[in-house]
């Protein structure tokens, strides 16, 4: 049990940092695993593409160490737990880290693909306003509890747990050729 205890101490304290980024991109995986089982069972892709899998694992190991350092900085500027300040973390999160992430993540992934950087942008283009959607609905309500009740330390963690959901859209939204908007009616 000691053992453990250090282990988990050690993870969430002296290595932090390698914690965030390996879940991360372990965390971004699993969603992919998620998407691409939901496709076989659809009947839309009757293979399972690990190389796929492998790219939203390095884009996910890519988006942790400016995910722990964006949330360190945001305790830094915004101690307070009132709801005011908790206000502001999830503004902040919403208007820079999210368009931030959602850019490095099609950005990523289009390069590892193999297109240009002109190519991944134009898909980013494409797709940011469903994305974005979508990311008012799910990050403000996770981003409360986060703020007001999740220790620092934790609070990558907590979000990647909470981003399998939000990978698993994102392996769909990534891998969908028309993207309609969410926002509008049929």
């Amino acid at each position: 049990m000691n053992k453990g205890r250090h282990m988990w101490s050690q993870l969430f304290g002296k290595y932090l940092w390698i914690t965030n980024t390996v879940s991360s991109g372990g965390l971004l995986a699993v969603g992919d695993i998620i998407q691409q089982r939901i496709e076989y069972i659809r009947g839309v892709n009757p293979n399972y593409n690990w190389r796929r899998t492998g790219r939203f694992f390095l884009v996910g190991l890519s988006q942790g160490p400016p995910h722990h350092v964006f949330y360190v900085w945001l305790d830094k500027v915004f101690p307070q737990k009132t709801a005011k300040v908790v206000f502001k973390k999830i503004m902040t999160d919403q208007l820079l880290a999210a368009p931030f992430f959602a850019l490095t993540f099609f950005l990523g992934a289009g390069l590892l693909e193999g297109k240009t950087v002109a190519g991944a942008l134009t898909e980013f283009k494409d797709k940011f306003p469903a994305v974005y959607a979508f990311d008012w609905c799910i990050w403000p309500p996770t981003q409360t509890i986060n703020f007001y009740f999740v220790p620092t330390q934790y609070r990558v963690l907590y979000i990647n747990f909470i981003t399998v959901i939000w990978d698993v859209f994102l392996s769909y939204i990534k891998h969908k050729d028309q993207v309609t908007n969410p926002c509008k009616a049929d």
